[in-house]
């Protein structure tokens, strides 16, 4: 009973701490993301599609941003590998 109780409330911690993830997204990141959205949004139509892969070159240049925006994408929202441009503007703003 004991460590049921410890286990759920250890879930409960890295929950909180994986949520909290989104308010650490460093302003260049997002600043890129909202960039990165406009464009393809302007070239491509309101319906177009983009993964986390779509902010960075296709050279592993900054592998710790390119984590950042990973574990934003995935572990924080548990995004899948596609999703709407307007979709990730609109969650960067609202962070």
């Amino acid at each position: 009973m004991f460590i049921l109780g410890w286990s759920a409330r250890y879930q409960g911690l890295c929950d909180s701490l994986y949520r909290s993830v989104e308010y650490l997204m460093r302003e260049s990141l997002s600043k890129k993301i909202i960039e990165v959205c406009d464009k393809k949004i302007a070239s491509k139509g309101e319906g177009v599609g983009l993964s986390f892969y779509a902010f960075f070159a296709n050279k592993n240049d900054d592998p710790e941003l390119l984590m950042e925006a990973a574990e934003w994408w995935i572990m924080t929202h548990k995004l899948d590998h596609f999703e709407k441009a307007v979709k990730i503007k609109r969650m960067v703003l609202a962070s």
